[in-house]
């Protein structure tokens, strides 16, 4: 009750302000679990993405931003529990798993998750190598991975700036669901790998940026 509320009324607001391109929005499956994987470019990115989905979507979230000081920091905190979503620091891997088995619960309750492979937002707008979650949630719970390359954000509210300059309209284009249960007989590793390349192989052929070939250096630092 309290999320159809607000997401209803935060999603009308968000579109309104952004008034974002979309491409695609029919890939979105109409029932049952699925993951949205993006690239990530700025803090604005799951602010502009949700309000398009038409469906209740869950994401792995810095636990950084649960810890924002002061009211607005609470009023973050606040919104991002009532979305459900999931703190993962980074760090140690076993944290990182517990994070996905958390969020994963989603999944097997028939609703949406969404995750930035690269780990971090882009630097200089380039697409990065992803990390691994996105696959241990395809293989773990059988869900389809979306595909979707977020345009502009990087615009409305680049890195270190406080203000959005809310001129600028974003681009989600959404491409079909990906099934990787092929891939269930490999060993898991390499099954991941594997799944997470075709991934973020087909978010760079939705996009217009440049592939950079390595992973984020900013995931490992932050």
């Amino acid at each position: 009750m309290i999320y159809g509320v607000f997401s209803r009324t935060a999603g009308a607001v968000l579109r309104l302000l952004l008034r974002p391109r979309v491409e695609g929005r029919e890939n979105v499956p109409a029932r049952g679990p699925f993951i949205l994987a993006a690239n990530h470019l700025s803090f604005v990115d799951s602010f502009a993405l949700s309000p398009v989905i038409g469906r209740r979507v869950a994401y792995l979230t810095r636990a950084e931003y649960f810890e924002l000081p002061g009211p607005a920091g609470r009023a973050v905190r606040w919104g991002l529990v009532r979305l459900g979503n999931v703190p993962i620091r980074r760090g140690p891997t076993r944290a990182a798993v517990r994070a996905l088995e958390r969020i994963a619960v989603h999944l097997d309750e028939g609703r949406g998750v969404g995750i930035y492979p690269e780990g971090s937002r882009s630097p200089d707008g380039r697409i990065y190598r992803g990390r691994t979650g996105v696959a241990w949630l395809a293989l773990a719970s059988g869900a389809p991975v979306v595909p979707v390359a977020i345009g502009d954000t990087d615009r409305i509210l680049p890195l270190g700036a406080r203000v959005p300059r809310l001129h600028v309209r974003p681009t989600i284009r959404i491409g079909e669901p990906m099934d990787f249960s092929r891939y269930r007989d490999l060993p898991p590793g390499r099954a991941r790998r594997v799944i997470t390349d075709e991934v973020m192989d087909a978010i760079c052929k939705l996009s217009d940026r440049e592939w950079a070939g390595v992973y984020n250096p900013r995931a490992d630092d932050e």
